[in-house]
């Protein structure tokens, strides 16, 4: 009877000594484990009829050109420099407005240091409004921009190269005004004040419902 007691504990102290062994081959000790790197398409995203792209508006600026309503590279641009710190009357007012005027909003950066954040902000405030939203701190040392809400009209064909720190855009290309006004208050300035760009500032007044 004992030699039979001893058998067993004999294969089991054996069978477990094996199923230890094939745990630490599977997860080697010392290395930590692997990092699994967030994939942006799987982001969490609201459910509206006209979600954010988040790809596009981590790509920023670059890809502005390939958003739907936005001009071509033979039309003028106008692009409007926003915070989401920004009072929410304002920040809706421009949303409506940049929506109906075909125009581009711009950010710096992130809302706190997080694209899924940021994008559930954005979401909140076009609904289902098509507007271009996108993040370039680049625009904004090209440009200058020190103060927001900025507007930016800019001529078809205008240079843009990649700068930073000082505006590197050449002034003769675009026109700035700055201040918290609407759309339209900055359209009217652009017409009175450069006359070089009335007439592109009248097309983007004319979709707001007004006349050139």
């Amino acid at each position: 009877m004992w030699a039979t007691e001893f058998r067993r504990r004999t294969a089991l102290a054996a069978a477990l000594l094996l199923a230890a062994a094939a745990v630490h081959a599977q997860a080697p000790v010392g290395l930590p484990p692997p990092k699994v790197m967030p994939r942006v398409d799987a982001l969490p995203t609201p459910a509206t009829k006209t979600p954010v792209d988040l790809e596009a508006l981590a790509r920023g600026f670059a890809g502005a050109a390939a958003s739907p309503g936005l001009p071509g590279a033979d039309e003028p641009r106008l692009i409007v420099f926003i915070s989401l710190s920004m009072p929410e009357a304002t920040l809706a007012r421009l949303v409506d407005q940049a929506a109906r005027a075909r125009a581009q909003l711009l950010l710096r950066g992130l809302t706190e240091g997080s694209l899924p954040r940021t994008a559930a902000r954005i979401q909140q405030l076009i609904g289902t409004r098509p507007v271009a939203v996108q993040i370039d701190p680049r625009a904004f040392d090209r440009y200058a921009i020190q103060r927001v809400p900025a507007f930016v009209l800019a001529r078809a064909g205008g240079t843009e190269i990649a700068c930073s720190g000082e505006q590197c855009a050449r002034s003769d290309d675009h026109v700035i005004a700055t201040g918290d006004v609407s759309l339209d208050y900055a359209l009217d300035h652009f017409q009175r004040s450069a006359p070089a760009f009335a007439k592109d500032a009248g097309r983007f007044l004319a979709r707001l419902g007004r006349r050139e």
